[in-house]
């Protein structure tokens, strides 16, 4: 999964296709391309903020580990 920082580039090179670009290409519609990007970012951002808010947080204490290897656990 992409980070936010692609995110934000892929939202903000959309912006740049959409409104800043005024050349003419022929076979790429570059507004279009620019809102693709916008939504693609957008929605990837969106998924970022979901799964990063639903792993679990680490408690205090919680990384203690038996590294005793002449009793291993049963």
């Amino acid at each position: 999964m992409v980070g936010f920082g692609v995110s934000i580039f892929l939202i903000t090179l959309g912006a740049i296709f959409k409104w800043a670009i005024k050349a003419h290409l022929s076979g790429i519609d570059l507004p279009a391309l620019g809102v693709i990007l916008m939504v693609v970012g957008a929605a990837s951002f969106l998924l970022q903020l979901v799964m990063s808010s639903r792993q679990p947080k680490p408690r205090p204490g919680a990384d203690i580990v038996n590294d005793d290897r002449s009793n291993p656990p049963v």
